[in-house]
């Protein structure tokens, strides 16, 4: 037979749910989180009979020991610079600390939320949002080479190289296609900031893919249920999914070797020396 659940029992459940996913969401964050990557979904849920859609905020942390973290989420009317401001906010108030480089898209609130809160970090543009509004101006008979020759910039060793090969491709498409190198050369240098990593770290911080990757798995288990009663249950299940993908990245073995990163900063104390 099967088991029956009364709406007391249910909300006995949820509240403990409530208050452990809520431990989570404001737990002290004691650790550097030298790479901080940020992005945005939409979710859709009902407010006072009317379906509205909401941004579910989230922030991924890599800390100093190499392994990623969850370390926050959270839903906003909408992705502004003042919900953003309010969500970094929050994340230093529980301690983010050690911020150096931080990932998103180009997102003109969240850009000016990072000036405000997280000034001192550097900031990389997610290259593949880019490379996508960027080839919005390519013709449909475009020649694939255009295409080619501007990703493989992302696969050079270091800044210096892949602006020299930024100032070929612009020499050599602007008679070709001036609209879209005009639309390309001021804003790629943001895209390029990962070029000051350690090598092994570009893949992993030139765009926000790993978090894209967690967003897919919260639609694909959010995509059942379509429209929420209510932002409360929308933010219980999105934060339940994240804690179980935070559970499951600290029994892995650490994400990155931030010994890399450690070795770099001495080198350039010595080199200013």
């Amino acid at each position: 037979m099967g088991q029956s659940f009364s709406a007391s029992s249910i909300s006995v459940l949820n509240k403990g749910l409530d208050e452990a996913l809520t431990a989570f969401a404001e737990r002290r964050l004691e650790e550097p989180y030298p790479y901080l990557i940020l992005d945005a979904r939409y979710e859709k849920a009902r407010e006072e009979g009317v379906i509205r859609s909401r941004a579910v905020l989230i922030a991924i942390g890599i800390h100093e020991g190499g392994r990623r973290e969850v370390l926050g989420v959270d839903l906003a009317p909408r992705e502004s610079q003042s919900s953003w401001k309010d969500f970094l906010v929050r994340l230093k108030d529980r301690g983010l600390h050690g911020v150096e480089f931080v990932v998103s898209d180009d997102h003109a609130g969240l850009k000016k939320a990072l000036t405000e809160v997280l000034n001192d970090a550097a900031g990389q543009r997610c290259y593949v949002h880019f490379l996508h509004n960027a080839l919005d101006d390519l013709p449909r008979k475009a020649d694939d080479d255009c295409l080619q020759e501007l990703r493989r910039l992302y696969d050079r060793r270091d800044l210096a190289e892949a602006q020299r090969d930024l100032a070929a491709w612009l020499t050599k498409w602007s008679t070709k296609d001036p609209k879209l190198t005009d639309r390309v050369e001021d804003p790629i240098g943001e895209t390029l900031t990962f070029d000051r990593l350690p090598r092994a770290h570009h893949k992993h911080l030139k765009s926000t893919n790993m978090l894209e990757r967690l967003n897919e798995e919260i639609k694909r288990r959010t995509r059942v249920v379509r429209i929420f009663p209510h932002a409360e249950s929308c933010l219980r299940l999105v934060r339940a999914l994240c804690v179980e993908i935070h559970e499951a990245w600290l029994e892995d073995n650490r994400y990155l070797n931030m010994d890399l990163l450690k070795e770099q900063r001495r080198e350039r104390l010595r080199a200013a020396a």
